[in-house]
């Protein structure tokens, strides 16, 4: 009779366990509160702060009667092991999306399995992960531009330079002696984006002459170092530089000016991404030109996903390739449209 009466209330307990697991799931389903967890591979990229801070801005618009956001942020510091670790502490946090910035975009699938086990979709942006690992399972997303259009304009606006202004060829050679300063050792993009810019300036009847090539990691400081080795190493030959973004090409630029060079020595530089600090040296001709990846578009892209993907919303609607990809445009920037640009990032 006892045990009977253990029985019983084993049975009962179940059921109550089940019952409880049933209200929470259906708290998820009908949640009030977009929760969403960021980690993205490394604060001092500048272009990925200002995206990240048009994405919190995104988010707030998302809000009305009856449903919050809320936003966690965290910086993984360049090490995959990190970023890992704070998937974890976003889920554990009560993050009912992800936004994840790989660091490492060969290498997801510890991400993945975790948001899987606790059904929490991920939207990944900037860094694209491969294909296959994108078909894991069917909550992931990315948000991004496509690197070969960056590439491409960069290449074209270069050419149109060139071809406008004779004395950018210094040693009347008929050839442009250029160097690149690339952003990461076998990053998808920052591949493309080289051998896309230096394709389309052949495209358009420019004949180069490559004199250097350097990795500098998008970092500005980097850049200065590497450029300031190219310049001891080449000197006056260097009449183009390609950056694969503005804080490179910026960095190249600080490295003539800390040598002293005058402006009629320099060569040209361009840069991609339209930070704000690379539009401000297109306004003031430091810069002869970038190629503006449209961090507002692709913010409210990320924050329109998030809400659907939390509240039920319709993913779809938003504009998705193959029900998963969300890519937004490039565009030119010179002195001529600049103050178009920077008008938009003040408002």
């Amino acid at each position: 009779m006892k045990m009977k009466r253990m029985l019983a209330a084993g049975i009962v307990l179940c059921m109550s366990i089940r019952l409880l697991c049933a209200c929470g799931r259906a708290e998820r389903d009908t949640a009030e509160k977009v929760q969403v967890g960021v980690t993205y591979y490394d604060q001092s990229d500048t272009f990925l702060c200002e995206l990240l801070t048009d994405f919190k801005e995104q988010l707030k618009k998302c809000e009305r009667d009856g449903l919050e956001t809320s936003v966690i942020i965290q910086d993984a510091g360049g090490l995959q092991k990190t970023q890992n670790d704070q998937v974890k502490e976003l889920i554990d946090a009560g993050c009912n999306v992800l936004c994840v910035n790989l660091v490492d975009r060969a290498d997801p699938s510890e991400i993945i399995d975790l948001a899987r086990e606790y059904d929490v979709p991920i939207i990944f942006f900037n860094r694209e992960p491969v294909a296959e690992d994108m078909m894991q399972w069917d909550k992931l997303y990315y948000v991004g531009a496509y690197a070969r259009q960056s590439g491409q304009m960069q290449g074209e606006l270069a050419a149109d330079l060139i071809k406008a202004d004779s004395r950018i060829d210094r040693n009347k050679d008929g050839k442009i002696q250029y160097v690149v300063l690339e952003g990461e050792p076998g990053h998808q993009d920052a591949i493309i984006r080289t051998e896309t810019a230096v394709e389309s300036l052949r495209e358009n009847g420019i004949v180069l002459e490559k004199k250097g090539y350097q990795i500098a990691n998008w970092n500005r400081a980097q850049a200065q170092n590497r450029m300031e080795q190219m310049i001891s190493q080449y000197r006056n030959d260097i009449e183009l530089v390609l950056a694969n973004n503005d804080d490179m090409a910026l960095g190249a630029l600080d490295a003539y000016k800390k040598l002293n060079y005058t402006e009629t020595n320099l060569p040209v530089f361009f840069g991609i991404d339209g930070t704000d600090v690379g539009l401000e040296a297109v306004a003031s001709r430091r810069l002869s030109g970038t190629v503006y990846n449209d961090k507002e578009g692709q913010a409210k892209a990320m924050a329109e996903l998030a809400e659907a993907l939390v509240t039920g919303g319709e993913p779809e609607e938003i504009g998705l390739t193959n029900e998963r990809y969300c890519y937004l445009p490039y565009f030119k920037v010179t002195i001529d449209n600049v103050e178009e640009y920077l008008e938009n990032n003040t408002r």
